[in-house]
């Protein structure tokens, strides 16, 4: 006993200890740990991107390049992400059937699965916007009031005050947005596809992107109700200056040849 008490006092006994406990630890972890949890993750995503690679090849490389640099008929992909695939290739505007001055909105020809795919390969090539979740663009419990503010600051000029769209030069055009998922609204403003601008976090917070989607969703939302009256399409100023300037100043000229002409008539009588 008095041997074992003297080697308690001894000063390494606490590094010893320390050390024992330690080994013990990471002896019982890497017993435990879910190794083939994380293995098959792994896995499943080489097997993705693999599948991906695959799909690339046949419907995008004569485009984009056999490694995603490049070519004359299409841009790089290299750190564009996945949300930037997910959004051209879930809404059909990718592959693209011609050249022109926009990509058009069509019938996607990929399942969502092999849209992972693509994604999980074009990933792979560099770091970019990664799909977002559900919580992310859900406009559950987000400030209407704010997002239609956001929404006519940055938005209106092309997509008009409820985004019904409109024409921009040379033959492009701002889409209407009373149709689209809110993920790839999400990611449209995440990647900036085509003639729109992107929208990074740095840019407009996660919190702001999902008050514009919730704006747009009741603005566009079939109970919803114009408190103005008649909503002229929605399409702003232009065209309630138009209605006011056709009919306003109709009914007045109107009005004016009515009083003339009951004028004239009351002077000969």
């Amino acid at each position: 006993m008095k041997k074992l008490s003297a080697r308690r006092r001894h000063p390494l006994a606490a590094v010893v200890v320390l050390l024992f406990a330690l080994a013990v630890t990471g002896g019982l972890y890497a017993a435990f740990a879910p190794a083939d949890t994380a293995k098959a993750d792994d896995t499943a995503q080489s097997l993705a991107i693999e599948e991906g690679k695959k799909l690339y090849s046949v419907g995008c490389a004569s485009c984009h390049g056999t490694g995603g640099q490049g070519t004359s008929d299409g841009p790089s992909l290299v750190g564009v992400g996945a949300a930037a695939v997910d959004f051209q290739v879930a809404t059909g505007r990718m592959p693209l059937q011609q050249q022109g001055a926009q990509a058009p909105k069509k019938k996607a020809i990929y399942s969502q699965a092999e849209i992972d795919q693509l994604a999980a390969y074009i990933a792979s090539l560099g770091a970019g916007p990664s799909v977002p979740s559900k919580s992310q663009y859900s406009p559950d419990g987000a400030d209407i009031a704010k997002g239609g503010e956001l929404f006519r600051t940055n938005c209106a000029q092309c997509h008009n005050f409820t985004g019904k769209g409109g024409a921009l030069s040379n033959g492009k055009y701002a889409p209407p947005l009373d149709d689209v998922d809110p993920k790839h609204i999400y990611e449209a403003m995440q990647t900036g596809p085509q003639n729109m601008p992107s929208f990074p976090d740095t840019t407009m917070t996660e919190k702001n992107k999902k008050d514009i989607i919730a704006y747009l969703d009741t603005v566009n939302s079939s109970k919803s109700e114009s408190p103005g009256g008649l909503e002229l399409g929605g399409l702003g100023p232009v065209s309630e200056g138009l209605f006011a300037w056709v009919f306003g100043l109709g009914a007045m000229i109107a009005v004016a040849i009515w009083v003339a002409a009951h004028t004239a008539k009351a002077k000969k009588s």
